[in-house]
């Protein structure tokens, strides 16, 4: 299970976050492919939102325009009222594939957005902290081939936590691994969230798993993506999987994707 948190007084508040009528695509072969289509979201600081929708219809695009790792093409998004223009050390995307360095150690590996930005010689304690609160504390000098699937995604939370990350960007985060890890990280997931605070934005295909993690879900529609439902998660954590208002969500969603009778 998860270890102690780090001291809240480090901790920043969730970021508040606005997507103003966002469209984007991509050229391909002169053509402009419509990925995105007038896409408007607000998210509260600390809410944990999920997005659901077919394959390939442009979830994870979206993530990248939060990110600020393109600019899109038609609206603007806002962090805190502010417009995104380029990455930013308080929204940190975690990937499905952790992407460890494999010559580093772990803790090398979640050191290095402390040392990309010049403070890890003053900051050092913060990898610490923050391996201690992925439950970690104890593999600081072991190697990625060392580590099992779920101890090295929780290696890669770490690395986007130390950065103290106002916005977490999950992508897939826990799409490869096995059934039973990913049980476990999920219960890990929500507790990492609720003890730091930060909001989180994730995309998955699972839809138990939204339902699961997440106070709010946002089903898409095949590309280009539409905003076809928003949906409250009002249940308390932790949550029991055979809740009979989970149940419900589950079955409007399987509904508003085309799968209610197969089901």
């Amino acid at each position: 299970m998860v270890s102690a948190a780090l001291a809240p007084a480090a901790l920043p508040p969730g970021m508040a976050l606005s997507v103003e009528r966002v469209s984007h695509g991509f050229v391909l072969q002169d053509e402009l492919l419509p990925v995105l289509q007038d896409i408007a979201l607000d998210i509260e600081p600390g809410e944990f939102v999920a997005l659901l929708g077919p394959s390939g219809c442009g979830k994870s695009t979206l993530l990248r325009l939060i990110a600020g790792l393109e600019p899109p093409r038609g609206g603007r998004i806002l962090a805190d009222g502010l417009p995104i223009t380029g990455p930013d050390p308080s929204r940190v995307v975690v990937f499905q594939d952790p992407t460890l360095y494999p010559w580093r150690t772990v803790w090398d590996n979640v050191a290095l957005g402390l040392e990309a930005r010049g403070i890890l010689k003053s900051q050092r304690h913060r990898v610490d902290q923050a391996l201690e609160l992925v439950g970690l504390a104890r593999f600081a000098s072991a190697l990625p081939h060392q580590l099992s699937g779920g101890m090295a995604q929780r290696a890669a939370l770490a690395r986007a936590l130390v950065n103290d990350p106002r916005l977490l960007i999950l992508d897939e985060p826990l799409g490869k691994l096995d059934s039973l890890t990913r049980l476990t990280m999920q219960g890990e997931l929500v507790s990492l969230w609720q003890r730091a605070g930060f909001t989180a934005l994730m995309v998955t295909h699972d839809i138990e798993e939204a339902l699961f993690l997440a106070t709010r879900v946002i089903v898409f529609s095949d590309r280009p993506a539409r905003i076809v439902e928003e949906l409250r998660v009002d249940r308390p954590y932790p949550r029991h999987r055979d809740d009979p208002e989970l149940v419900r969500l589950r079955q409007r969603i399987l509904e508003r994707l085309g799968l209610g009778g197969s089901w």
